[in-house]
């Protein structure tokens, strides 16, 4: 296939790339489209220094091998590297997706299936302008190594939105409804589910009274939790955020109780959803990492390199958002795991409190934010009237302390939209979820 330069490590990804495109804004044909291309990236390391490119005329990887090569000093000695010694050298054809290729799927199909909702918008007195946008991305990887790695594997993940903006004289929402997978059969138009989510907007608009600031009990929906584990947690067990960092590394200390005994946190690219990857951008395979286990710090995420720098064992995080990028350490799908309490007891255990349906973004690492969209008031374990909450805020050990139950399902929530940004590379496709989670004294504002 390749001839690996000698006394230096390299390796090879090849993608594969198939993806498509519709969008309307209140019923205009804005993009309708589809591509198709292949690309590499190509990377030397001497054990001192990495060397890499990107490139899409395949017919040149073995030309940009070489190249890269010559600027590396050889090392006779660089298979007892400890981060050469640390890549895995997996082999095999990986195909998930073959009997659910999303790029066979016509455009015509595509298209249907989003129109089918133009009716329920367009009919709806309060939706002065919306936005509906499908999209979809298969990927095919491929993975050579000098140390021998010869891996086929493919991922996919398709869905749409529907992003409206609500108005009755000075009371406006905006507001979506999405719907993602990994396969398209799962995306069957469900107007029913689509039509009460409108409803629930529109009361949400009219009715909705603002909170008093302050501490209260709050209950985190599976999507609000996932989100929180991400954003105030996740970033903070990707170690290379600790390199270097000796106050991080106290803090981060293996075994140390940060938060209750009810919360355990994992990052899994098994799981289905936009977070699945069954191997790495470096070739490791993908595993479940705990990293809070019955409240106290068990795992963190890692690359090859920062496993070794941190001697501990690699986690299948090395990700990287496109072929131009190196990989870095990223989540895949996140989650906080589920109790053995019903959803129907924690809500039953707060006798005034907040319920966070939904929300427009969170953020976060030794605090965090919340900025929910759709909130409600608890009374005596009922939700009742509809709130507005501008953000939920705190430190973020403080408030994994606070968490006092979770309930008994987990949910994994997936969106084709956006995804986690670090560094220079947006929008990297993750999955995160969680059961319901109730936590004491959240600061509302």
């Amino acid at each position: 296939m390749y001839q690996f330069p000698e006394e230096v490590y390299s390796d090879i990804r090849i993608e594969d790339i198939d993806e498509s495109m519709i969008a309307y804004t209140t019923g205009n044909l804005d993009q309708y489209k589809s591509r198709k291309y292949q690309a590499a990236f190509i990377r030397v390391f001497d054990g001192n220094k990495w060397f890499y490119t990107a490139l899409t005329e395949l017919d040149n990887i073995q030309k940009e091998l070489d190249t890269l090569a010559e600027f590396a000093v050889r090392d006779q000695a660089i298979s007892e590297n400890p981060v050469v010694k640390g890549f895995e050298a997996n082999k095999g054809k990986f195909i998930t997706f073959d009997a659910d290729d999303i790029s066979k799927v016509t455009m015509e199909e595509k298209n249907k299936l989003l129109t089918k909702y133009f009716e329920l918008l367009n009919s709806n007195e309060y939706i002065k302008t919306w936005k509906a946008i499908y999209v979809d991305r298969r990927e095919v990887k491929k993975f050579y190594s000098s140390k021998g790695a010869d891996l086929e594997f493919d991922s996919q993940r398709c869905g749409y939105g529907l992003m409206f903006s609500m108005a009755q004289g000075e009371k406006l929402l905006d507001q979506s409804y999405q719907q993602a997978s990994n396969i398209f059969s799962d995306l069957e138009p469900d107007l029913n589910a689509c039509s009460e989510k409108l409803d629930k907007c529109v009361d949400f608009m009219l009715n909705s009274k603002t909170i008093d600031p302050g501490k209260y009990t709050v209950i985190l929906s599976p999507m609000t939790a996932g989100v929180f584990a991400h954003e105030s947690f996740g970033h903070k067990s990707e170690a290379d955020f600790q390199l270097g960092d000796e106050n991080m590394k106290k803090e981060w200390t293996i075994g140390s109780l940060i938060g209750s005994k009810v919360l355990s946190i994992a990052d899994d690219g098994n799981l289905s959803g936009c977070g699945f990857f069954p191997y790495d951008d470096e070739g490791t395979k993908a595993r479940k990492t705990m990293l809070i286990e019955n409240g106290a710090l068990a795992g963190r995420l890692h690359s090859v390199n920062t496993a070794v720098s941190l001697e501990e064992e690699v986690t299948g995080n090395a990700r990287a958002t496109s072929f131009e990028f190196e990989p870095i350490v990223r989540m895949t799908s996140t989650y906080i795991l589920p109790g053995d309490m019903t959803k129907e007891e924690l809500f039953a255990g707060v006798k005034d409190g907040l319920y966070i349906e939904d929300l427009k973004h969170g953020s976060g690492m030794s605090t965090f934010t919340i900025a929910p969209s759709l909130s409600y008031r608890i009374k005596d374990g009922k939700i009742t009237e509809p709130v507005n909450v501008s953000v939920l805020t705190g430190n973020v050990f403080e408030t994994l302390g606070e968490i006092d139950a979770v309930s008994d399902i987990l949910e994994i929530k997936s969106f084709v939209f956006g995804g986690c940004g670090k560094m220079e590379q947006m929008n990297l496709p993750v999955s995160f979820g969680g059961p319901y989670v109730r936590i004491n004294n959240m600061i509302a504002q």
